[in-house]
């Protein structure tokens, strides 16, 4: 996809994260304010069905995943993209509002590949879940 690779200053230590939600004004909105921070580049995919091709594409550090989708549920998007040989440990971030406690506390055990965040989640909530599973960057 075209923007993807840039010989921009800071873009290599920045983060790439894949945000998949089928809400366009939520994901502009947390895509302006992860950018803002100047820590990470976003890239938005709003058709879940449309998750593991952008995957290959982006290549991204973290996926943040909507669970509810019209056309292709998040759970169904992640088994498919952990089917990727490359992407089978790629930290994925659940945000929905129909997390059950069994998943919410697996979600928690060390080695976890996958968080669950409850919607609704603000900025703050966003980047400490992304800090939490990829650590601070410490040059910012």
């Amino acid at each position: 996809m075209p923007g993807f690779q840039s010989g921009e200053e800071g873009f290599m230590t920045q983060k790439r994260i894949l945000l998949i939600d089928d809400e366009a004004g939520f994901t502009r909105v947390l895509k302006s304010y992860l950018e803002g921070t100047g820590r990470y580049v976003v890239h938005i995919e709003n058709q879940g069905a449309q998750g593991p091709a952008t995957v290959s594409e982006f290549n991204p550090n973290l996926i943040l995943l909507d669970i509810i989708m019209p056309d292709l549920d998040g759970r169904s998007v992640a088994a498919k993209i952990r089917e990727l040989p490359a992407f089978k440990k790629t930290p994925i971030i659940f945000l929905t509002a129909t997390v059950s406690p069994e998943e919410e506390a697996s979600s928690k055990k060390p080695g976890s590949c996958q968080l669950y965040l409850a919607k609704p989640a603000n900025a703050s909530e966003v980047i400490a879940a992304i800090e939490q599973v990829l650590g601070k960057d410490p040059d910012r």
